[in-house]
């Protein structure tokens, strides 16, 4: 604002889109969508961002993508660990989606607990963007504080892939069949979903889960190296 000028953004543009991966079988496409719809339809600031962490960004980083955080009328804290898949196949999809998720969810506390990484970084590196929010979030993840008792773990996840109903190339439909035929289809990702849920053991645990039929899951891998200009 200061010189009338777009570069400083444009600036942090290009250092964004340096932090994410170029490999062909990205996931990060997934984990951005995640994080859009987390934040835009189910209010969930995003604490945790495992982006910033990365040394090499010809790697994926390890763990959950990243952590969500709400809280209930009577001062729980919920952190919701983030998990994104996007397969050809809905049942891969699903199945790859809540196994990854469920270790952070349903595991006792211990120091080898898979969350217990996460824990540790929260306590560090949250961020609420005012000091005062910060410093009083941290509590939560001090085990010699009182409000350390008083978290939830949940789970916020995205699983993407291929869907039939789309039109092929060159083809018009109207927009009501395809959102008709999406709604005959959910029927049977439901039904998958709740039978994983309970493979996993994780039918008392509250997951935010976006089912998103895509025309193409490689498609999609390949328009978002796109816009990151990064396509080979």
């Amino acid at each position: 604002a200061k010189y009338n000028s777009t570069e400083a953004v444009a600036a942090l543009v290009e250092q964004a889109k340096r932090s994410f991966t170029d490999i062909a079988l990205t996931g990060e496409g997934g984990e951005m969508l995640l994080f859009l719809l987390a934040e835009r339809f189910l209010k969930l600031p995003q604490i945790l961002c495992k982006m910033d962490l990365k040394t090499d960004i010809r790697m994926h980083y390890h763990g959950a993508d990243g952590v969500y955080a709400g809280v209930t009328t009577d001062g729980i804290l919920k952190l919701y660990w983030g998990e994104s898949k996007i397969y050809k196949d809905p049942g891969a999809a699903i199945r790859e989606c809540l196994s990854s998720l469920a270790p952070f969810l349903i595991e006792l506390d211990h120091e080898g607990a898979e969350r217990e990484r996460d824990l540790i970084l929260l306590a560090d590196k949250a961020d609420l963007s005012k000091p005062e929010l910060t410093e009083a979030l941290k509590r939560f993840f001090d085990k010699n504080s009182t409000q350390s008792k008083r978290v939830q773990y949940c789970g916020v996840a995205l699983v993407g892939f291929d869907a039939e109903f789309y039109p092929l190339d060159q083809v018009k439909v109207v927009a009501d069949s395809i959102a008709n035929a999406a709604r005959l289809e959910l029927e049977t990702w439901c039904t998958t979903i709740g039978q994983r849920l309970t493979t996993e053991k994780l039918e008392q645990v509250e997951i935010e889960l976006f089912c998103l039929p895509l025309p193409s899951a490689e498609g999609f891998r390949s328009a978002f190296l796109t816009a990151m200009g990064v396509a080979k």
